[in-house]
């Protein structure tokens, strides 16, 4: 009788174990998502972007070093800082004008799919001139600086969703009207800014490999 009443009882022992496996399951992966509520190092990203250009009597060089973070699966924000040089020859009279430019910014990029992102970055620019006169007139020398306010859009590629680690190519404009832009030409036209970068994703795999346990 004792026996047969013990195997009567063991599927409910079973089941209520697994049951209390599963709601201590639950509690633990509902105390994480607690715990990674608020500031996570595995969304933290550094990078960068370089640009360069080569055109009739012009160079353009320059680093866009980046520090940033993803604040959500769509949407990744951060600081930035550039460091651009431009020399440019004048076709009739061979005068030089080489320009350096340097300066902090942010930047944010929305992903409306895992592969594009529309993008926004603000620049503060300080721009040290130099224009060097074939005739032998003494070269003149500016400081100024200028506001920049580039929007455009790019391709992400080797982007997962909920990863910050990848490459991407994007096109922007300057939209903010400052005629000392370096991003305009003679004309105070805004010209196409084409930038090359990659994201790396910081400790990202120290906490994938905490979670593993």
């Amino acid at each position: 009788m004792k026996k047969a009443l013990i195997i009567l009882l063991l599927p409910l022992y079973f089941q209520a174990t697994a049951q209390n496996q599963n709601e201590n399951n639950q509690n633990q992966n509902e105390n994480q998502e607690v715990k990674r509520s608020g500031f996570q190092k595995d969304k933290l990203f550094t990078g960068g972007s370089a640009n360069i250009g080569f055109s009739n009597g012009t160079t353009m060089l320059g680093i866009t070093p980046q520090l940033g973070y993803s604040l959500t699966n769509w949407l990744d924000a951060g600081i930035t800082f550039n460091l651009n040089y431009i020399s440019q020859r004048d076709y009739y009279t061979t005068d030089k004008v080489r320009q350096t430019t340097f300066g902090p910014g942010a930047f944010m990029r929305i992903f409306p799919v895992n592969f594009l992102f529309a993008g926004a970055q603000y620049e503060y620019n300080m721009i040290h001139q130099k224009q060097i006169f074939a005739n032998g007139t003494p070269t003149s020398r500016y400081n100024y600086n200028a506001n920049s306010l580039l929007v455009g859009a790019g391709y992400a590629g080797g982007r997962e969703r909920g990863g910050n680690t990848y490459y991407y190519l994007s096109i922007m404009w300057d939209i903010a009207g400052d005629p000392n832009s370096p991003y305009v030409d003679n004309l105070g036209r805004a010209t196409p800014v084409i930038r090359a970068g990659y994201n790396i994703g910081l400790f990202q795999n120290r906490y994938r490999k905490a979670n593993r346990y």
